[in-house]
């Protein structure tokens, strides 16, 4: 983590330079999505078979016309410097060293049907509240096996009000009551 940490440090510096941040970040995103989405991708990044010019050329094929120039030039000096295994990383630290640069907090709400617009709003409102200043992000999942209710997740807090927990709750306490009643 701390070789990504230092290139992306380097890639936001870069980008400040260019005023292209927020170009760049648009960039990292797609950069980390591909990575996220496409295993084999992850492969050839770390096969010591397939030669550094074949990864470059590789990497203009997917990235080209798609991420910015400085972007892809970027990409192309981590294959040559033999860098190109830890692209999943810095697209990653990229997007964090974002945030931290900019003020903005991450929450992470899980439901298990889904927010409409008002729920959305309403629950943007709270985390601002809660996070003091700056923008937040809020990162909606919807996963059926919480049941119902939500679990929320700022940073390295998190609140589960999932009725999944309140059962398993439940279940703990009954498991775990010793009173036996006398048969008088």
């Amino acid at each position: 983590m701390i070789v990504g940490s230092r290139y992306a440090k380097s890639l936001i510096d870069l980008a400040v330079e260019n005023k292209q941040l927020e170009e760049t970040r648009k960039d990292m995103q797609t950069v980390k999505r591909v990575c996220d989405q496409n295993h084999e991708f992850i492969v050839l990044l770390n096969s010591p078979i397939v030669k550094t010019d074949k990864k470059s050329e590789i990497l203009n094929s997917i990235f080209g016309g798609k991420i910015s120039k400085l972007s892809l030039s970027f990409l192309n000096l981590l294959a040559t410097k033999r860098r190109e295994s830890y692209i999943p990383e810095i697209a990653t630290a990229f997007d964090e060293q974002f945030k931290a640069k900019k003020n903005i907090t991450t929450a992470v709400i899980t439901t298990a049907t889904g927010l409409d617009a008002k729920l959305k709003t309403r629950v943007l409102e709270i985390v601002k509240q809660n996070a003091g200043a700056g923008e937040v992000e809020l990162v909606e999942k919807v996963d059926a096996s919480i049941l119902g209710g939500f679990v929320l997740a700022i940073s390295d807090k998190q609140l589960d009000q999932s009725v999944k927990r309140k059962l398993n709750d439940l279940r703990k306490n009954l498991l775990s009551n010793k009173y036996i009643p006398s048969s008088n």
